[in-house]
């Protein structure tokens, strides 16, 4: 489960992590509200406006703006609310039709007391599943253009594996401190820093937190001025407070129409729609159609319980998705029998009416033999395979044709 900014900020908070920070506003008159309360606890007449939405490059899109006073407040405010936000990381990149803003940040000045004094960093925290520990990604070259620091100078970019027997070592955020060129004050609060933030991140069973930039300001303060935050959904029963910041405004209005049907699905972005029971086997049936000359188009596990109205269900899900050239239903009959699951998709089919992409049906397992039976004297446009190999090669078929 993703975060806004300003919920990951508030976890930081938690862990003693010194953040930037503000206020959310949805409305002209919160804003203007919250622009006052923040302003007069920094002292500063200077405030920042932040979109708040799931995707990062906010400012490269025109998300993110200074304000100097109450004038200019409501003229940014009223630019960003209700503004389609369009940066790479929304839907459909800058090219897209982008996001709606909902709600902004009115956040303090924190580039104190010269911004010529402040150094920004990045820092960020998720697992290697490959290594099996959680690294510690992070950089000098923090700001807006980390990715493009990334890619052209990557030896900028530092790493630490932190073993997950002994937890994070105090020797390891000293080595983080002075590989970002830090000493003094600077050195010891970046220290501390970056234990607190380890400590958010596996206390909370983060996926990953990301903070971009760490500001070091004039006073050698570390103050967290971003914070992009991912919860491992597993985990959420362990936090309902945190499951409370769920924002359904921010997922994929067919995967929210999915979990209403008990459907497990994933939006993706290819042309071969897959219908699969078990997500093992959605996985492996995601790598064949990649291995036909295909592309997923989502990932749809129907569960154990493949009956004619589930089945009508993720039709009409996959259906949605006007890139989908083909359908793989895959399923494995062993709760569930195969004859039970191949009349579901025939009743399915007339039910929906017309479809008009090919639909491949590969049913193996508890009375396979009956399914395809059934699905080849049905007189429908259904091909029907035995083994993957099999599904595989009618996929790659009907994309040439």
């Amino acid at each position: 489960m993703d975060l806004h900014e300003y919920q990951g900020k508030e976890i930081l908070s938690r862990f003693g992590v010194k953040i930037q920070r503000g206020v959310v506003a949805r409305s002209l008159a919160d804003a203007v509200e919250a622009y006052q309360k923040v302003t007069a606890d920094s002292g500063s007449p200077v405030a920042i406006v932040k979109a708040q939405l799931h995707a990062g490059g906010r400012g490269k899109g025109g998300g993110v703006k200074v304000v100097k006073n109450l004038d200019d407040l409501k003229e940014k405010v009223n630019t960003i609310l209700g503004m389609m936000l369009k940066t790479p990381q929304t839907p459909g990149g800058i090219d897209g039709p982008g996001k709606l803003v909902r709600q902004v940040l009115i956040a303090e000045d924190v580039y104190i007391p010269e911004y010529d004094q402040c150094k920004e960093l990045y820092l960020s925290i998720l697992t290697d599943r490959a290594k099996q520990c959680n690294v510690i990604i992070y950089s000098t070259e923090g700001g807006m253009d980390i990715e493009g620091v990334a890619e052209k100078t990557p030896h900028l970019v530092h790493t630490e594996f932190i073993d997950p027997a002994l937890g994070l070592q105090a020797f390891e955020g000293r080595k983080i401190a002075f590989n970002l060129g830090l000493s003094g004050t600077a050195l010891k609060n970046m220290t501390q820093f970056v234990s607190k933030v380890y400590k958010a991140f596996v206390e909370s069973d983060a996926t990953l937190l990301e903070i971009n930039p760490v500001l070091i300001n004039g006073n050698g303060e570390v103050v967290a001025v971003d914070c992009k935050a991912s919860m491992d959904d597993n985990a959420l029963y362990r936090h309902p407070d945190i499951e409370a910041m769920h924002d359904p405004f921010e997922d994929d209005a067919t995967e929210l129409e999915a979990k209403e049907f008990g459907l497990n699905y994933v939006n993706l972005d290819g042309d071969v729609g897959c219908m699969v029971n078990g997500a093992g086997l959605a996985m492996a049936t995601m790598d064949i159609i990649k291995l036909s000359g295909g592309s997923p188009a989502n990932f749809l596990d129907v569960g154990g319980t493949a009956d004619a109205k589930r089945v009508e269900n993720a039709f009409r899900i996959i259906l949605k998705d006007p890139s989908v050239k083909a359908i793989l239903i895959n399923i494995f009959g062993g709760i569930v029998r195969c004859d039970r699951v191949a009349q579901g998709i025939v009743d399915a089919y007339h039910s929906i009416g017309q479809i008009r992409v090919p639909i491949i049906v590969r049913l193996q397992g508890t009375n396979a033999d009956l399914a395809k039976k059934i699905i080849d004297e049905s007189g429908l446009d259904v091909k029907s395979a035995i083994l993957l190999q099999e599904a595989a090669d009618l996929v790659k078929a009907v994309l040439k044709t």
